[in-house]
């Protein structure tokens, strides 16, 4: 499957992409893993692919909380909270 993935290259030479599409990668990564395992198409011990998929879905839930975080807080209108 291929998808465009919004690139943005800042200052010093990083590169940035949405942490939707992040976590949305690890956790095709891991759905991936489990399905190749469950099909038999894959030679890994299954708990060992289980315990991994769990931690890249781990990761992609503590991307998302963080994310969340940052947030900014909507007042009662709906509106930007005032400065």
């Amino acid at each position: 499957m291929n998808a465009p993935v919004p690139l943005v290259w800042v200052v010093g030479g990083h590169l940035l992409m949405p942490a939707e599409q992040v976590t949305s990668l690890l956790r095709r990564l891991a759905a991936g893993w489990l399905q190749s395992t469950d099909a038999g198409e894959a030679d890994l011990d299954p708990g060992t692919v289980m315990a991994l998929a769990g931690a890249l879905s781990e990761v992609a839930d503590q991307i998302d909380v963080e994310c969340i975080a940052f947030m900014p807080v909507r007042s009662a209108q709906g509106g930007s909270p005032p400065r």
